[in-house]
């Protein structure tokens, strides 16, 4: 998006609201219907039906009050004072305030994007014909619909808009409707106002002629196959802020791509495999645990090949109570076979498989036999703090752990990693933790790299790092599935689930403020950092025609008195 249009919704957006009061003032005059438009449906009525996607925001007070009982004191502090900067900017030079002016009247607001015209040649006059044509890259346009939900508050503020400085206005017609274009430092945007219940904006005069067109009635983004059925359904979250909705999702690709000259066509695999997911929904909203994201896609049952499964997340138990992020799901081994599958009808994919094939074949190693055939139980990955060892200036090191029913091929495989290693001047030794015999890969003067045993009779681990291993064979009372902070960022996903991603913010945050990372992160990306409890996420498919992600901010509660 160009400078212009991204800076288009603070200085443009109020500048056209002052045009915009007054046209409600006229039609607060002179009658009509009032409506109610704080809904997505009912702005879905006036985005025309070619849109690619809408993302949808409340401005219900109740759901985003309850983001204030969340955030530490300095997070609190941050965010008002963006809500100060923000009212300053909004209406430069004047006493006219988002939250005292605006916020009364102002209903959903819902940003389309509409398609972006062809990529076309250049016109210019140039001396030789030597030169090739210079194609410039069209952008998507964008559409805004803001509900009126209270004319009375607006007609007040458009006798107050009056009088500000720097702005110019010229009005159009088209089919009946005023169209404004309101021009504020060099810049226009261009609105109308639309049965009296809402407000239509957008830095291109046609973008608006488009949405006066379905208000006369052409075919609209509410009746568009695919789009009506979300639109209605939504997404299930508590105090819902913001839903997006994509209607077409390989169509809405293929349209970016058109008018991209840099980019490539995409082949017939590439579509087909984006034409697996139909539609697709998503929401974020508040609940008790923090900000939740949920999406929904539509699958084509036909055309997707990779098979669902829940995995019960008992390897959680094998990890340490300070792992402070986590991976985990199952059945590797089937994953790669469905790769392997979609690779015989895409020559890109199967070529890096080959490639990967091929490089592993050189050190004797099959890489469908002896790494994936024993992946087919639960695994995870994990990354677990330590201060010690060769990583001792990261902070951490990592943790593969695999259930498998095949033992003896699992045993094999790593053989024939620690004689690889042996090559490269590397010292295998053996010892016991813990009562369990393990494999050391030695760096000469250094200490241990790499670390690998069975923690039982069906589960193997690898851990990068020396001290990571002991950490993995220690009791197992004081696993990371006891952990409160676990319980708290991860119990509330839906279950039964694919699998997890967990992360310990605030973990990660004591490793990037003692590591050389600190530096570049600033006072208040620090003070939002500090405010987030955990992050997690997700899938699930209840059929093979849905799949879902769910992910959690999970955010501290406020404690400022």
């Amino acid at each position: 998006m160009s400078d212009g249009k991204s800076k288009f919704f603070i200085p443009a957006v109020g500048a056209a609201l002052v045009v915009a009061g007054s046209v409600v003032a006229y039609m607060y005059f002179n009658g009509g219907p009032s409506g109610t438009s704080s809904d997505a449906l009912g702005s879905a009525k006036l985005v025309p039906s070619t849109a690619l996607m809408a993302t949808y925001v409340t401005t219900d007070p109740q759901a985003w009050a309850k983001l204030q009982q969340f955030g530490t004191p300095e997070a609190q502090k941050l965010v008002a004072k963006g809500i100060e900067d923000f009212n300053k900017d909004f209406f430069q030079g004047s006493d006219i305030s988002y939250e005292k002016d605006i916020k009364p009247w102002i209903g959903g607001v819902m940003l389309a994007v509409l398609p972006p015209n062809p990529a076309k040649p250049a016109q210019f006059n140039v001396p030789s014909q030597a030169n090739p044509p210079i194609t410039l890259q069209q952008e998507p346009k964008m559409l805004m619909i803001v509900g009126i939900k209270d004319k009375n508050s607006a007609f007040n503020l458009a006798n107050r808009l009056k009088g500000l400085k720097n702005v110019k206005s010229q009005d159009s017609d088209y089919k009946g409707e005023k169209i404004t274009e309101t021009i504020e430092n060099g810049k226009s945007t261009y609105s109308v106002v639309l049965n009296n219940s809402h407000l239509v904006l957008a830095p291109e005069k046609q973008a608006v002629e488009n949405a006066i067109d379905t208000f006369k009635g052409q075919p609209s983004f509410a009746s568009k196959e695919g789009a009506s059925n979300i639109l209605s359904i939504g997404v299930d979250v508590k105090n819902t802020l913001a839903q997006i909705y994509i209607p077409d999702y390989a169509g809405m690709i293929q349209q970016f791509i058109a008018a991209s000259p840099q980019a490539k066509q995409l082949p017939p695999q590439s579509l087909a495999q984006l034409k697996q997911v139909k539609s697709m929904v998503a929401g974020v909203g508040v609940d008790d645990a923090g900000l939740r994201m949920k999406a929904i896609a539509n699958l084509d049952p036909q055309a997707s090949k990779f098979q669902y499964q829940t995995t019960p997340a008992n390897i959680v138990g094998q990890f340490p109570i300070d792992t402070f992020a986590l991976v985990n799901g199952k059945n590797i081994n089937r994953s790669w076979s469905t790769l392997v599958e979609q690779s015989k009808d895409n020559p890109q994919l199967q070529q890096i498989v080959q490639q990967l094939r091929g490089q592993l074949r050189i050190v004797n190693i099959d890489l469908d036999k002896d790494v994936f055939d024993w992946m087919n139980g639960e695994f995870a990955f994990g990354a677990i703090p330590s201060n010690q060892g060769i990583l001792a200036s990261l902070g951490f090191g990592g943790a593969l752990v695999f259930d498998t029913s095949d033992r003896k091929t699992a045993e094999a495989t790593f053989t024939k990693l620690d004689n690889l290693a042996k090559t490269q001047s590397l010292n295998i030794t053996q010892r016991k933790i813990a009562g369990k015999n393990v494999t050391e890969w030695q760096i000469p003067q250094q200490g241990a790299l790499l670390a690998h045993g069975w923690l039982d009779q069906d589960t193997v681990f690898l851990a990068l790092g020396g001290p990571i291993a002991e950490s993995l064979t220690a009791n197992k009372n004081q696993s990371l599935e006891n952990s409160e902070n676990f319980k708290a960022v991860t119990g509330s996903l839906q279950k039964p689930n694919g699998g997890y991603f967990y992360l310990d913010m605030e973990k990660t945050a004591s490793l990037i403020n003692s590591s050389a990372a600190r530096q570049s992160i600033s006072p208040e990306a620090s003070a939002i950092l500090s405010s987030i409890r955990g992050v997690s996420a997700t899938a699930t498919s209840p059929n093979n025609s849905t799949s879902q992600l769910e992910l959690l901010l999970a955010l501290k509660p406020n404690t400022a008195k």
